[in-house]
């Protein structure tokens, strides 16, 4: 009964897969072949600095655990910036990328193998990433965010297959800025990285501007906010269009319509209560 229960344990899971690889294998077989083994053994070199070990090498992907989520995710930084190193002189277009995916979860043991949702979260995670990026789980960013010299953007729920939506977080390498069409930013760089990493929020400043004036216009009433709204509207037309200053005349009507709607639209309401 006790040779058959399962194991299990908590562990750090990096999964690494080559982007791209059908593609690659498909233009040169021989030479992609060696340079994904001249990689893993890099990558072989890398989780075991950091005390990890390599779990399986299914095909073009590289399956690592690790007792330390700091250590996981450092070593998937060095993995990235080894490959990038290397790859450098290669040609553009057959140059291999990795996508890398890391999970802080429960996995069953199976002799050296490891399998349950702790290693299919990962795997989901990688396909997140981008070539040459590294994406995490929550999880793993509540361990390590403040304890690294990276950055962090939280791209939200992402649906993935056969798992249930979480939240993840992509790495920041070098300063990289984030792709267009990433969800929430969330950056969590310690002030080192800060001073020299180029901001992005400056770039971001008008919209977050919008967002303020948006919701403070949402906690007004509701004719306040229209009539605002339009009067607004008005002003920029005549601005624009005329030298001559029209707007003050259908604004101020407007605002009192507002007014008195507001005051018309309370006064039943209080006499009512006047009554009961």
């Amino acid at each position: 009964m006790t040779d058959d229960k399962v194991k299990r344990r908590l562990t750090t899971v990096l999964c690494a897969d080559v982007y791209g690889y059908s593609r690659l294998m498909e233009a040169d077989e021989t030479g992609t072949l060696e340079t994904l083994r001249r990689y893993r053994t890099a990558i072989a070199r890398l989780v075991e600095r950091h005390d990890g070990r390599i779990v399986n090498t299914w095909g073009d992907a590289v399956i690592a655990e690790f007792a330390s989520v700091v250590e996981a995710v450092q070593c998937a930084v060095e993995i990235q910036q080894e490959i990038a190193s290397q790859a450098s002189n290669a040609p553009q277009a057959s140059a291999m990328q990795f996508r890398i995916g890391i999970n802080l979860g429960d996995v069953m043991v199976d002799g050296s193998d490891i399998y349950g949702d702790g290693v299919n979260i990962a795997s989901r995670l990688q396909e997140l990433a981008e070539p040459g990026g590294v994406v995490i789980s929550s999880s793993v960013y509540d361990q390590v965010h403040n304890k690294l010299s990276v950055g962090f953007d939280c791209l939200g729920q992402r649906p993935m297959k056969n798992i249930a939506p979480l939240t993840s977080y992509r790495l920041t390498l070098g300063g990289q800025a984030p792709v267009p069409g990433s969800f929430g930013i969330q950056n969590s760089m310690l002030p080192s990285e800060r001073a020299r990493t180029p901001r992005v929020d400056d770039a971001r400043a008008p919209s977050s501007s919008t967002n303020v004036v948006l919701e403070w216009l949402t906690k007004l009433p509701r004719p306040i906010a229209a009539a605002l709204t339009v009067s607004a509207f008005l002003i920029v037309i005549n601005l624009l269009t005329s030298h001559r200053i029209w707007f003050h005349w259908p604004v101020a009507a407007i605002l009192f319509g507002a007014a008195m709607r507001m005051v018309l639209g309370n006064r039943p309401e209080s006499d009512s209560r006047t009554e009961r």
